[in-house]
């Protein structure tokens, strides 16, 4: 199954999508403590949608950069904290891939602390894409954490990664982790949402093509 093909098929399905919300969402001025932001958190996007963050940390030139879902914005897009609406804008798109399906987002490191472990879920390291018989887990903004079993690269395509996880609208970008180490990230299911598989992408493909830029986010490493 081709990237663009994968992409209508989650268009048609609601896969994975952004959750439209209300607009309202408070610019907000920093405050303290920062709010904690890491891998698993919800994210609003130009106050009218949320996916989920992958992870966070910093790249080579210290900047403080995460990843999602490339359907979720575009370069420019504002993005916000589900859980803390109130402290307004933490960062914006900087870059969205739409073949591999991923996208960055530069954050202000004046508002944002930056979270290894959100509610229980950690990262602390990459590794290798999961294999069956692996069991991976995900935290997602609408189905919270799920695990199921690994499929691998169902379709030889070298970056896919295909599981039984629940995923649904809103969950897209949600880290995919063996443990602790993150090892994808969640971008569409095929069929129905918490029946059929869901297909992400191996974080490793993800952090070459961002190294290949050269431009921001590249030698990003989680916290």
């Amino acid at each position: 199954m081709s990237r663009s093909l994968m992409k209508v098929i989650s268009a048609a399905a609601l896969v994975c999508g952004p959750v439209s919300v209300g607009a309202g969402a408070a610019a907000g001025v920093p405050q303290l403590p920062l709010p904690p932001i890491g891998g698993g958190s919800g994210i609003v996007i130009d106050d009218r949608a949320e996916c989920t963050l992958t992870a966070i940390g910093y790249d080579a030139a210290g900047r403080l950069v995460g990843l999602t879902a490339g359907h979720c914005g575009e370069p420019g897009a504002q993005v916000a904290s589900v859980t803390y609406p109130s402290y307004g804008v933490l960062g914006r798109f900087v870059y969205a891939d739409h073949e591999l399906d991923y996208a960055i987002i530069q954050f202000d490191d004046a508002r944002v602390a930056p979270a290894r472990d959100v509610g229980g879920f950690a990262i602390d390291g990459l590794g290798a894409p999961a294999r069956f018989p692996d069991v991976v887990c995900k935290k997602g903004r609408t189905t919270g954490r799920t695990c199921g079993v690994a499929w691998g690269d169902m379709m030889g395509r070298g970056s896919d990664t295909w599981t039984q996880m629940c995923v649904l609208k809103g969950d897209s970008g949600a880290p995919v982790v063996i443990g602790s180490t993150l090892v994808g990230m969640v971008n569409a299911y095929w069929g129905m949402g918490c029946l059929g598989p869901e297909v992400g992408t191996d974080i490793n493909a993800i952090l070459a093509d961002i190294d290949s830029r050269d431009d921001v986010g590249a030698g990003f490493r989680p916290i």
